[in-house]
């Protein structure tokens, strides 16, 4: 692990402790194009204090090492749903809204420049439209489904869940796609160097978006569903 200090570059603190990237917004600091610069210059430039600005740095480093320790991978099947649903779900019903005003904005303004931001607001409605009926279902009918066969395992739960293990599976595979696609089409979300402020907030919350969902995957398919097969 690097040691952060006000000599690091914006962009390298990122990298190393990735949740810093919602301080630097509220800062104001950008830590995309112009990140490649040490952490002192960055905040003198926006008039700030840079020992304070370092020690918020540290706070969400100690932070995010506090919550890295212990592993979702470690814990129980019904825990596990609670995480999934706590980090992810809550996360992308709040996200996907917020973000549409503006995916629409961008592609009204900049669709005639940049024609495949055309293509990334479909995307986007198509993901959008996808997650939020997932999660729903998954919620509603899938996860207590799950939450029963554990506490009360039963041939008749194994075989009502089996067919909806194998549809949330191909439902991932197709999110996948779509997000593949959108990395494709944005140079995995690089914006252009005379991009405006809105361009590239889009790019980077659909970076994290597509991080966010790769991880949330990642337990249902290899976690989560792995050990309710293991059962039944």
């Amino acid at each position: 692990m690097m040691i952060l200090t006000i000599d690091t570059t914006v962009a390298n603190i990122v990298k190393e402790v990735p949740r810093t990237g919602d301080l630097f917004r509220e800062l104001r600091i950008d830590f995309c194009c112009g990140g490649k610069i040490p952490l002192h210059q960055a905040v003198k430039e926006r008039g700030l204090d840079v020992e304070e600005v370092l020690a918020q740095v540290l706070e969400v480093e100690r932070k995010q090492a506090q919550h890295d320790r212990k592993l979702p991978s470690s814990l129980e099947p019904v825990e596990l749903i609670a995480h999934i649903q706590e980090k992810y779900h809550v996360k992308l019903r709040e996200e996907l809204p917020a973000l549409t005003p503006y995916v629409t904005k961008l592609v009204k303004v900049h669709g005639e420049r940049y024609p495949h931001i055309i293509r990334v607001n479909e995307i986007f409605k198509h993901l959008k439209r996808e997650l939020l009926d997932h999660t729903d279902d998954e919620d509603k009918n899938v996860f207590p489904l799950i939450k029963e066969f554990f506490l009360n395992p039963s041939t008749e739960t194994a075989n009502l869940l089996k067919p909806h293990l194998t549809e949330l599976e191909d439902e991932h595979e197709n999110a996948g796609n779509l997000l593949k696609e959108l990395n494709e089409i944005t140079n995995s979300f690089q914006p252009p160097d005379e991009a405006c402020g809105t361009h590239r907030l889009v790019l980077k919350r659909l970076a994290d978006l597509e991080a966010d969902t790769f991880h949330h995957i990642h337990l249902e398919n290899n976690v989560l569903f792995d050990r309710v097969r293991q059962v039944i």
